[in-house]
């Protein structure tokens, strides 16, 4: 198993008030494999409450890139690694635990598992019609590993070592395949009652193999089965269900269900379930038209837990003709924000012009007044 060993050092800096207060920084000596130490910074700082410590420099995970080859949409990747962090911290206090991209599964494990626990292909695209594909998809599409390391007790070295793995396992929604090389795509929906089934299959195998390495060490294992957007959606999947394998244990016991999802605004869907966030959005982007006319529409995320809006994330593409504009639609902006949004959730505007961002709004939950900042 890898070891750190922790030094702690007086802080190098001393940041304004508007920044999170850096007391001091831990020197990390890391031992690889008994024959070299490598030395390293833990930073002492949060970024905020549920942020955790990254050892620097930053290490790559073992399988790195491989996610972009397995999943085929930009923000599912993005929501893979973030959501697999926001659920580890009800199990790794980041108060204690430091985060680091995982180091037990590399490039060529990971890729075997994907084959290994999905339906074989025939060599011959032509072999498989459409029935056979769709009694075969292969909705496992990628393995996520991140670590989390905690400080020994009792340890003169003050030595820092794994003491917890999470996993995410992606799952499609929609399985695309094609009947002959270079032909047309098909598209084949996956329930939720299957894509879980498949979820747990591979869930338990994974265990199983983690538990039979040597080099994994027996911590805490955190499981979660991550579903999938269709490839050209706007707003990413969820993680559905997760569950913890305590140390020394082989078997999955039960799972606890995920609420949470992000939900597309404008659209049917935000209408439908959530219609005063759908109003509110309509009333902001009716605002900004009759204030700006070559305002063309904005587009939103909306992302709820049980049900509840925790972030809303809007862009309002526009095009300028100078930094007045930006200035003055960005001022007109700021108190349309705060006359229709409440402020129970996390609120971001981003106003863009030609792929360019030229403001921010944002607030904070709880916070009265938005924050603003107008790049030059």
């Amino acid at each position: 198993m890898k070891k750190l060993t922790v030094l702690l050092l007086c802080a190098l800096l001393v940041l304004t008030s508007c920044a999170p207060s850096l007391d001091s920084d831990d020197e990390v000596l890391q031992n690889e494999e008994d024959t070299e130490v490598e030395t390293s910074i833990v930073p002492s700082s949060h970024l905020g409450e549920k942020a955790y410590r990254m050892i620097l420099p930053y290490r790559t995970s073992e399988a790195r890139g491989i996610i972009g080859n397995q999943v085929a949409n930009r923000v599912d990747i993005d929501e893979m690694e973030e959501g697999l962090r926001r659920h580890s911290v009800d199990y790794f206090d980041p108060e204690d635990y430091y985060f680091q991209e995982g180091r037990y599964l590399d490039e060529e494990t990971v890729i075997n598992w994907i084959d290994e626990l999905n339906p074989e292909r025939p060599d011959d695209l032509q072999d498989w019609d459409k029935e056979a594909n769709e009694n075969n998809p292969r909705i496992f599409s990628h393995i996520l590993e991140q670590n989390y390391l905690l400080q020994q007790e009792n340890d003169e070295e003050n030595a820092v070592q794994v003491a917890g793995i999470s996993i995410g396992i992606a799952l499609k929604s929609v399985y695309r395949y094609q009947l002959e090389q270079g032909g047309d795509y098909f598209y084949y929906d996956i329930s939720m009652n299957e894509m879980l089934a498949k979820g747990y299959e591979v869930a338990e195998s994974v265990v199983e193999r983690l538990r039979e390495s040597e080099d994994v060490p027996d911590v805490p294992i955190l499981i979660a089965l991550y579903r999938e957007e269709a490839q050209n959606s706007p707003v990413p999947g969820n993680y559905v269900t997760k569950t913890l394998v305590p140390s020394g244990e082989k078997k999955i016991g039960n799972w606890e269900d995920i609420d949470e999802e992000y939900v597309l605004f404008p659209s049917n869907e935000a209408r439908d379930k959530y219609l005063t966030d759908y109003e509110n959005f309509n009333n902001f982007g009716n605002k900004i038209a009759d204030f700006f006319p070559n305002y063309v529409g904005a587009i939103g995320s909306g992302f709820y837990v049980d049900g509840e809006l925790q972030q809303l994330t809007i862009e309002v593409p526009i095009e300028f003709y100078g930094k007045a504009e930006v200035i003055g639609f960005t001022q007109y902006a700021y108190d349309q924000v705060q006359k229709i949004f409440p402020n129970y959730y996390d609120l971001e505007v981003n106003v863009t012009s030609s792929n360019n961002v030229e403001s921010l709004i944002y607030r904070n939950a709880k916070e009265e007044q938005p924050t603003i900042h107008i790049y030059h």
